[in-house]
């Protein structure tokens, strides 16, 4: 994420400032002095453990933001286990278990059979977690742990220049997912309910990486973001990029949630599993050149919290 100033002032009421995420993140580094947390500049925390590496991550979703009211109870489990995954995903891990933060509320036993079928799907124990009563726009959180396969685990940090730049797969589904579901249009809207992890191609991908995370925020956000931790620049040929509309391409970079893999590899090297190279990394004063335009805020470039 970006540094951010933050004040520490307080309002009139005494009750503090509201701030933005890339803040709010900004001010928990000051107390993420522990190496597993990357310095909060990571998809997960890395706990060295002996001969071991546990993975750790946690997302949350809320209604209205995360999912559409009224929808399917079962698809927003799934989504809630899947997109936790997708962060092991990223270090090249092998899930362990996840546990669950609840606010009970209506189709709480559709809940419940989603959150089952994404566990049988991925194999993934149920571990424990949290159950609450609330009002309001209800509050999921899902915790995955995962074992590392591949030392050193990849990081968002390690990109380097020279380095070709790489994603998995199109980008953009989700967006038009979102869309259907939304307008009730009777299209595919799955890869916006339910998205598949990369695990697999996460595993495969670990010894050959130099940095790898999944995007989540919107492509070109999220190199942005990997290019600055990396202290690069990431020069990106956005029609090189697949997209699954290509009247709307500049929004299939931007929307997010897809959950492909953006990862770097050394020129030379050819990735193991089917994927596009997109671009080159170099050095540079700023961490993004879309088709030979710098750009040097992130602001725009994808989803960020407000």
């Amino acid at each position: 994420m970006p540094r951010s100033r933050v004040s520490t002032s307080l309002d009139t009421n005494g009750r503090g400032l509201r701030m933005e995420e890339a803040q709010f993140i900004a001010a928990l580094r000051a107390l993420a002095f522990e190496p597993a947390a990357r310095g909060l500049f990571d998809d997960a925390a890395v706990l060295e453990i002996g001969d071991e590496a546990l993975v750790l991550t946690h997302d949350t979703m809320v209604e209205g933001r995360h999912w559409l009211e009224g929808q399917n109870m079962a698809d927003v489990a799934w989504k809630l286990v899947a997109v936790s995954l997708s962060d092991l995903a990223a270090k090249g891990a092998e899930p362990l278990g996840v546990l669950i933060g609840h606010t009970l509320g209506e189709g709480d036993d559709r809940f419940v059979a989603g959150l089952r079928e994404v566990l049988e799907t991925y194999r993934v124990p149920l571990l424990g977690g949290d159950t609450v009563a609330g009002d309001g726009a209800r509050t999921l959180g899902c915790t995955a742990i995962g074992r590392a396969t591949h030392r050193p685990v990849p990081s968002r940090s390690g990109a380097r220049p020279g380095d070709a730049i790489w994603v998995t797969g199109p980008l953009g589904a989700a967006m038009l997912g979102f869309e259907a579901l939304r307008d009730a249009t009777g299209a595919d809207s799955s890869a916006y309910r339910r998205p598949s992890p990369r695990l697999a191609q996460g595993k495969s991908l670990a010894p050959v990486v130099t940095a790898m995370m999944d995007v989540s925020d919107g492509l070109l956000l999220d190199a942005w973001r990997m290019a600055s931790a990396s202290g690069v620049s990431f020069a990106i040929d956005s029609g090189a990029v697949p997209v699954a509309s290509a009247k709307r391409r500049d929004e299939c970079l931007r929307w997010g949630d897809d959950y492909e893999l953006l990862f770097t590899c050394p020129p030379e090297a050819t990735p193991p599993i089917p994927a596009h190279r997109i671009g080159t990394v170099a050095s540079g004063a700023v961490p993004l050149v879309l088709d030979g335009l710098a750009i040097a805020d992130p602001a725009g470039l994808g989803y960020e919290h407000r």
